[in-house]
């Protein structure tokens, strides 16, 4: 059928109004005057496309002249229109600056005290924040290593990681020390639909532990010890466990943080004697660069935070039940992240605490 009216769509316009009419996810008044445009170009009269439409032929009329003068520049709303803003641009830049300067004898501002300090009401401040994306109730914790060997440490702990060398095996070693064994004044009422896990306020306390366990970078199994201390000589202890439980004519790298009894002179006179035992030590103030940090999270969360012991001895056999189940079916840690994007962020923080920049360079 011959077109009721001279008007020709460009293939790419034609293209954008099919998809402006059909779009799931936009305005509608997008779609409904795309739809316009598509029903008169196909040959539609304009009383039969106002029908369709639920709208005046007037209306019709007018986004069709507008798309002949402009283009698809045309449909679009002009500037100006819909409701003003009620709240002032000064008003809005002062929630926003302020939300980081907390009225005096506070750390931080609050909804409520944002607003009485602005004079607006609290749905406004938090409006404004939430499109700002700030949350001045939230704090994460944060420490930059000043290790001046910084650089060297990091490297060989992620070469490493990405290229564990041959004939060796690499274990993640460290203490979880003060591992608490309380027990709850009450059992907990059960889980339900509908309810969440409980737990009485008060414990009482039968003492604590350290955990030293040993994970093994390439299987993700864990070698574990218990003891009433952490001094030089349980460490010295478990390291003999891992030079015991390792087969001959492997060498052993012991990735481990910067604890003085880790470099105890006893310590280092026994691996002066060892000479397969070879030490890595992270940085200071850098345990995440120790991926046995994260089996730590996990059987914290697992099986100790939430329990109820009755002594040392019940919380150590719950440790050691953990473990023998997750070396039952292990799932290895794998280190992915790039070093040079973990260097950029570290210069960002370095640079804002003022502190000077590290050279990337390895």
């Amino acid at each position: 059928m011959k077109p009721l009216l001279d008007l020709t769509l460009p293939e790419s316009d034609r293209d954008e109004l099919q998809r402006r009419s059909s779009a799931h996810v936009g305005k509608a008044r997008d779609r409904f005057r795309a739809r316009i445009i598509l029903m008169r170009a196909s040959g539609i009269s304009k009383r039969k496309t106002a029908n369709v439409m639920q709208t005046s032929c007037v209306t019709v009329q007018k986004w069709v002249d507008r798309y002949r003068t402009l283009g698809l520049k045309g449909l679009d709303e002009k500037p100006g229109r819909g409701r003003k803003p009620s709240i002032p641009e000064e008003t809005i830049e002062r929630i926003v600056t302020e939300a980081t300067q907390p009225p005096p004898g506070r750390t931080r501002h609050s909804t409520r005290s944002m607003a009485k300090a602005v004079g607006v009401s609290q749905h406004t401040v938090r409006t404004v924040w939430n499109r700002n994306r700030i949350k001045p109730h939230l704090t994460r914790t944060f420490k930059v290593s000043d290790d001046p060997d910084f650089l060297p440490k990091f490297w060989d702990i992620i070469g490493l990681y990405l290229s564990p060398p041959e004939g060796a095996v690499v274990f993640c070693c460290d203490e979880k020390t003060q591992c608490q064994a309380l027990e709850r004044s009450q059992p907990g009422l059960p889980l339900g639909i509908g309810h969440i896990r409980t737990a009485t306020h008060d414990y009482t306390r039968h003492g604590t532990t350290t955990l030293f366990a040993a994970l093994d970078y390439a299987s993700g199994k864990v070698l574990q010890r218990c003891s009433q201390t952490h001094t030089h000589v349980e460490w010295l202890a478990f390291l003999k466990q891992i030079e015991k439980d390792t087969p001959d004519g492997l060498d052993i790298h012991i990735v481990a943080d910067n604890y003085a009894t880790h470099k105890h002179p006893n310590v280092k006179k026994w691996l002066s004697r060892h000479k397969r035992m070879k030490m890595h030590y992270t940085p200071t103030s850098s345990s995440w660069l120790n991926l046995v940090e994260r089996f730590f999270g996990e059987i914290t969360r697992d099986c100790i935070r939430d329990g109820s012991f009755s002594s040392v001895r019940e919380l150590e056999s719950a440790m050691r039940e953990y473990i023998e189940g997750h070396n039952a079916n292990p799932k290895p840690f794998r280190w992915h992240a790039d070093g040079e994007t973990i260097l950029r962020k570290i210069n960002a923080a370095r640079a804002k605490l003022g502190k000077s920049i590290l050279n990337s360079v390895h």
